[in-house]
């Protein structure tokens, strides 16, 4: 992927767009890649990590399934019309930083979810 800007097209109602997605489990988003490629990605979250805001995507295959369990992640900003825009992340520095906050964060969710199944 290059240093370019990627747009987002949603595809549901994850604060990005007005559409409603009450049918949908998971909202996702497509990119489109310099090469006009498109990506289906499912949303995992938007979280802050140092000075900045990220948003974890897991890019899905034609039956809208992860065969990898590989996750992207880019800077996410929103333009002055409320829009989302992803940009790489440039360093590798500022990569360990969303990386690490990524991790935290699934860890602290999957430790919410064995505490919610410890008191069922």
């Amino acid at each position: 992927m290059s240093d370019e800007n990627k747009d987002l097209n949603c595809e549901g109602n994850c604060d990005f767009c007005e559409d409603e997605c009450e049918d949908m489990d998971q909202p996702t988003v497509t990119l489109t890649l310099d090469d006009d490629t498109e990506i289906t990605c499912a949303i995992l979250t938007i979280y802050p990590a140092g000075d900045n805001q990220y948003i974890a995507l897991l890019p899905l295959n034609e039956e809208s399934e992860n065969e990898d369990g590989e996750v992207y992640l880019y800077r996410y900003l929103e333009n002055e019309n409320g829009q989302p825009t992803l940009e790489n992340i440039d360093t590798d520095e500022e990569y360990d930083i969303a990386a690490d906050a990524f991790d935290e964060l699934m860890d602290e969710q999957e430790f919410e979810d064995l505490d919610t199944d410890d008191n069922l």
